[in-house]
């Protein structure tokens, strides 16, 4: 299960992220998706949520399973093995616990990236659709209006830009908060 889910993140990961979410959302956005009994009309704020999270699987995947598997390497669930735990209650009180703290970290810092693409995909009409609001369908409207109104493109702009930093310097932190490894390399 492990090989083949880390060639599907694989092949993922080869894909650019806004190639692959623009082709999501071109088909997607055009038609209505089937999901069972629930159908999603093209409007959708669902659709561009799904996209999205689809594109940065692979990107929270990576970093978790590599710290899964280090963590089934440790001595203390080497040690919990030898005592005979289950395998069940080994996942939920030892390695969970300290796979949090890497999802913690990630947490803003995808939340970012999710940012930067809705952004994007707005823009460029694929993404949130008209009448919703979005940052990028903002920027877009005032497109038109740059050389009478520049603030109604640039202000959508700035926000983006200031709310991605501000995500950015919280995942910094709360990685330094809360890596145990490097407590000596803090200034």
């Amino acid at each position: 299960v492990d090989t083949v889910l880390s060639r599907i993140m694989d092949i993922m990961w080869a894909v650019p992220v806004y190639l692959f979410a623009i082709s999501l959302s071109i088909v997607m956005v055009r038609q209505q998706v089937r999901l069972g009994p629930f159908v999603l009309r093209a409007d959708s704020l669902f659709i561009p949520v799904m996209i999205i999270a689809l594109v940065y699987v692979p990107y929270a995947a990576r970093p978790i399973r590599g710290r899964v598997m280090a963590l089934r390497r440790a001595e203390f669930v080497t040690a919990a093995r030898c005592l005979g735990v289950p395998g069940w209650r080994i996942m939920l009180r030892d390695i969970v616990p300290n796979v949090m703290t890497t999802l913690v970290t990630l947490g803003p810092l995808l939340m970012a990236l999710a940012l930067l693409a809705e952004s994007a995909l707005s823009f460029l009409s694929l993404g949130v659709q008209a009448p919703q609001p979005s940052w990028g369908t903002i920027i877009q409207d005032g497109e038109g209006l740059i050389y009478t109104r520049p603030m109604v493109a640039v202000a959508p702009g700035l926000a983006i830009v200031i709310v991605v930093l501000a995500l950015n310097i919280l995942g910094d932190g709360l990685r330094d908060a809360l890596d145990v490894r490097d407590g000596g390399r803090r200034s």
